[in-house]
């Protein structure tokens, strides 16, 4: 059945989000702050394994070269159109749609400082769980009926990541559930429709970019950098569809 990855991945998440909602208060901040270190660490190490298609002796290069130029373009079209800051107010409007409550106290540390949890909490969350070489592969997979092998994995880790983001963040956690239908509800679709073109190399290109800005969310969630993850979204495009032509050319 496909999309059955997705519903799996919604399920865990919704579950995940409750238990850290309703249970996470019980934690004293240290153990909050230091679950969301670990996340974070967890997230960089994800991001590491999935750059593998760069160290090919044949196309390692050519790949690096077409990820540089993508991410440039990415920041072009990203800033241009200020997704950013889109998607920030997404998370504003559904907190005031559903007149969300902020909760109380966080983690002493941490870098939400006057801006809203519960906005941060839905952009970082929307981040983690919908960009990464798991959720675009798996998405392909589960979109082209192959598998669901790799959305329940992501499913596994995704349910886990809720408690700790809902324990911290609150409902803006469990609000990226939107985002998740939405985003890898497309990338499921899209997979079944562009099924002709997802070679090898587009996919492995596609894997190399969302492990470069899987990265830049695990420097945010260790408080590094708050690195404009979603404004580089569109490198997500730009990369494969360079790599498909360079394919064809070459």
């Amino acid at each position: 059945m496909r999309g059955l990855g997705t519903l799996i991945n919604i399920g865990t998440v919704l579950v995940g989000g409750l238990v850290g909602l309703y249970a996470g208060h019980r934690f004293p901040d240290r153990i909050r702050l230091t679950i969301m270190q670990g996340i974070g660490l967890t997230t960089i190490a994800v991001a590491v394994v999935g750059f593998e298609p760069l160290l090919d002796p044949d196309r390692g290069l050519r790949r690096a070269v077409i990820l540089i130029g993508a991410l440039t373009l990415g920041a072009i079209v990203g800033e241009a159109l200020r997704l950013e800051e889109r998607l920030t107010n997404a998370g504003t409007r559904i907190q005031n749609r559903f007149s969300v409550p902020e909760s109380d106290a966080l983690p002493t540390g941490h870098p939400v400082g006057e801006r809203s949890r519960f906005v941060e909490g839905f952009v970082v969350a929307s981040t983690v769980f919908c960009v990464g070489p798991l959720t675009l592969l798996g998405a392909v997979e589960d979109g082209l009926g192959t598998s669901i092998r790799l959305l329940a994995i992501k499913s596994t880790l995704d349910g886990i990541t809720a408690i700790g983001f809902a324990s911290v963040y609150g409902w803006g956690a469990l609000a990226s559930l939107v985002t998740i239908v939405v985003v890898q509800g497309a990338a499921t679709l899209g997979a079944a429709l562009l099924d002709p073109i997802l070679t090898s190399e587009v996919l492995a290109q596609l894997g190399v970019v969302g492990s470069l800005l899987v990265l830049g969310i695990g420097l945010r969630l260790l408080e590094i950098k708050e690195i404009r993850v979603v404004a580089l979204a569109p490198a997500l495009i730009f990369g494969p569809v360079a790599a498909g032509i360079v394919e064809a050319i070459v």
